[in-house]
């Protein structure tokens, strides 16, 4: 009797420590997002892998998508081929990019280096880009250079991980904690996007690019309003109206 007791009091300790679900998350299993724990807070993990990375805004006649909605109905019979879609960086009242944004090798909005307040402006900010042979890359702003065959790219900031090393303007565990939403480069030297699944701080954000991924560079998009698009799981977050997306395509 008593070994059972003990048992359950275990059990009952076992639970307790388990993180509780975030508000809109649904845990993922094996397909082209997985969910990792780091220092008790889950995140779902995207590799790029083979999958083709666009980034899109607007339809046709310049109206923001806002959201995986309108975006999937303007892919059409395309939107069978997304294996996952997350918000692409930071974006102003009207929805539009306030840095840096190319699609299809069109540059709709500038690179932006002037200062100010804000998660984007704490420097050094960067680029997620994407080459005409589908190898992509996270730079600084200052290191960013123009190039004929950047068909994909989005400005945010601030970066997370640069050549290694964390940003250094991160404490280790600050009390501001959002969900938030980033990309960097693995390995392999593809691309790997991460939405965290619980509220963490910058800090941490930054630390599960380097030590759980080992991303030698490493890009935040945004928080509060990161959104994750997983139609293999179900999972399409509405929280807020978003900006720019980024889309991962099978061929």
């Amino acid at each position: 009797m008593k070994l059972v007791l003990a048992l359950l009091v275990l059990l009952a300790a076992c639970r307790r420590g388990e993180p509780a679900p975030a508000p809109g998350s649904q845990a993922l299993a094996d397909g082209p997002c997985s969910q990792q724990l780091f220092e008790g807070s889950r995140f779902s993990v995207c590799p790029a892998g083979d999958l083709r990375i666009e980034t899109r805004w607007a339809d046709r006649q310049g109206r923001p998508f806002r959201g995986f909605v309108a975006l999937e109905q303007a892919l059409g019979a395309q939107a069978e081929r997304v294996a996952f879609a997350m918000n692409a960086g930071m974006f102003g009242h009207a929805n539009e990019p306030i840095g840096l944004y190319v699609e299809d090798h069109r540059t709709l909005a500038e690179l932006n280096r002037r200062k100010g307040g804000g998660n984007f402006h704490v420097m050094p900010n960067g680029v997620f880009l994407v080459r005409d042979d589908g190898k992509a890359a996270v730079v600084t702003s200052a290191e960013f250079q123009p190039s004929p065959n950047i068909r994909f790219a989005t400005q945010s900031g601030p970066m997370l991980v640069v050549a290694g090393a964390i940003n250094p303007r991160f404490s280790a565990d600050s009390p501001s904690r959002y969900v938030r939403n980033g990309v960097g480069i693995g390995p392999d030297g593809r691309p790997v996007f991460v939405m965290s699944d619980d509220e963490v701080s910058m800090g941490k954000f930054a630390r599960f690019f380097q030590q759980a991924l080992h991303c030698r560079d490493a890009l935040y998009l945004d928080g509060s309003v990161s959104s994750l698009w997983v139609p293999e799981h179900g999972r399409r977050d509405a929280f807020a109206a978003i900006g720019p997306m980024i889309v991962a395509l099978r061929p």
